[in-house]
């Protein structure tokens, strides 16, 4: 899931066809990576699949660390710890509600709703960042939220609270985006993308543990993989913004969707309603042309 990712360094390289490849490879690698926790936090608490994921995480941080040519504690110095524990905070709180949303009502459904996150992040950055948000961009969160009813088809008999659950983990995810722009505008990149995989490694550790059960030698290789595709994802996602700018690849990184609903379908048996499909569309279609708005931009 993309919701996991954290902004990245962009270099200056401007490879555009790998950059995307490498998008898609990212998205690919975060759909299998929901695929295996919709399983294990099927099958264990979700508290401990969290945990272990976050294990593996801050294992990866720490390594870019002391991989930094300027040293291990100039690199993660930063004047916004209490930032970062914010946003730790949220993006425990999100990783959590969204995987819990998978065992309540699937892949599909719960990143069909999440995929509104985007637009979010476009709602919040006027009030949080006191950017000015031109009347098209306000449109374009109106459609998504109307893609989001017909998902959700309130009044119809068939909504659930289950279903509220990718929401409230696409608003907490868009309120730790527009905070990491907030916290990366006077310093380097790097700590915002250090700080909530360590903080949030003690938390889930913290909260984690005494939810900890016996794994079956296969849900253990299962972890095993997914904690090794949390690392796989985040690698290539870094990757590519190393390639080129975001903005050029950012149209791809809806292919999840995608990826997610083969992964339901196939190993799953979830089903495809028709009305999650059309509010897929429309709240998709809606990001994209914010997305648009966005690149025009000066």
């Amino acid at each position: 899931m993309t919701t996991s990712a954290a902004p990245l360094p962009v270099s200056q390289s401007r490879n555009s066809r790998l950059g995307i490849w490498l998008m898609i490879a990212a998205v690919a690698t975060f759909a299998a990576q929901d695929g295996f926790s919709r399983h294990l936090a099927g099958s264990y608490n979700t508290l401990m699949v969290v945990m272990v994921r976050y294990w593996a995480f801050a294992g990866f941080v720490i390594l870019l660390a002391l991989r930094r040519p300027e040293g291990f504690v100039p690199a993660i110095r930063s004047r916004r710890l209490p930032a970062h524990v914010l946003r730790a905070l949220l993006l425990v709180a999100e990783i959590c509600i969204i995987i819990w949303g998978y065992t309540l009502i699937g892949l599909i459904e719960s990143h069909a709703v999440f995929a509104i996150c985007p637009l979010l992040i476009v709602a919040l950055s006027g009030p949080i960042l006191g950017e000015r948000i031109v009347w098209q961009r306000w449109a374009a969160v109106a459609a998504g939220m109307a893609g989001v009813l017909v998902i959700l088809r309130p009044g119809a008999g068939v909504f659930s609270w289950p279903a509220l659950l990718p929401f409230a983990s696409a608003l907490m995810f868009a309120l730790y985006s527009v905070l990491t722009r907030l916290t990366t505008r006077d310093e380097p990149t790097f700590p915002a993308f250090f700080w909530p995989g360590v903080i949030g490694a003690v938390i889930m550790t913290v909260i984690g543990l005494p939810h900890w059960q016996p794994l079956s030698p296969q849900d253990t290789v299962f972890l095993a993989i997914y904690s090794a595709l949390s690392i796989l994802s985040h690698w290539l996602l870094l990757k590519c913004y190393q390639a080129t700018e975001a903005a050029r690849v950012q149209p791809y990184a809806y292919l999840q969707i995608v990826f997610v609903t083969i992964i339901g379908i196939t190993i799953y048996g979830e089903h495809l309603a028709l009305p999650v499909a059309i509010g897929t569309a429309i709240v998709v279609a809606a990001g994209l042309y914010a997305l648009s708005l966005e690149r025009k931009r000066p």
